[in-house]
């Protein structure tokens, strides 16, 4: 079977609560560029890094590329899920955040689009379809420096649920809220090529 390593991103300053700001320019908090620079140590010597278009998983993944001096490979069927617009969110901190993201779970519209920038949560699901169409053609133990949602997401479809209807998007909420994800948490990721996948904790 194949293994590849999947790592969310460290503690970012919108996990951290922190004012909004565009999806692909949130850095890293203090405490995660400790975490960042932790994961030297943790995870599995490999030549083959890649990051989403997401600076938060190009600072996560710095310290590891600096180490042993790989440059990183930009896969964009790694990007999180942005279901929130900035112009809905500019200038709030987490909490003023919080019931705009609980109102858009709730809703549930697949095809829902809330301004630009945005996701649909369909598209989001054919992104990780996508991931998972390409994972063979990925080398073997590559690293993947991605995010919590898709991560989720990930699991849920390698477990053999669907992401298409409305009815599918609240299980997937309920299971994504009740699955462990912590910042810079790893993952190993196995598959045969027959949907036989193997998702499970590294570190």
């Amino acid at each position: 079977m194949k293994t590849i390593y999947l790592i969310r991103h460290a503690q970012s300053l919108a996990n951290a609560g922190g004012i909004s700001l565009p999806e692909r320019d949130i850095p890293l908090s203090d405490l995660g560029k400790q975490q960042a620079a932790e994961l030297v140590f943790r995870l599995p010597e490999s030549e083959n890094v890649f990051v989403s278009e997401m600076r938060r998983t190009h600072e996560t993944a710095a310290p590891y590329c600096q180490h042993y001096g790989i440059a990183p490979i930009v896969l964009p069927s790694l990007n999180e899920f942005s279901c929130l617009s900035l112009d809905l969110i500019r200038g709030m901190n987490g909490e003023q955040r919080r019931p705009l993201a609980l109102a858009y779970w709730q809703r549930a519209d697949v095809n829902e689009c809330t301004g630009q920038g945005a996701d649909t949560f369909s598209a989001f699901n054919q992104r990780v379809d996508d991931f998972l169409a390409d994972f063979f053609r990925l080398p073997e133990n590559s690293l993947l420096f991605g995010h919590g949602i898709w991560l989720a997401l990930l699991a849920w479809k390698v477990l053999g649920f669907q992401a298409a209807t409305s009815d599918d998007m609240r299980r997937f909420r309920a299971f994504q809220q009740a699955l462990p994800m912590a910042n810079a948490s790893v993952w190993r990721l196995s598959g045969n090529g027959v949907n036989n996948w193997c998702f499970q904790a590294a570190s």
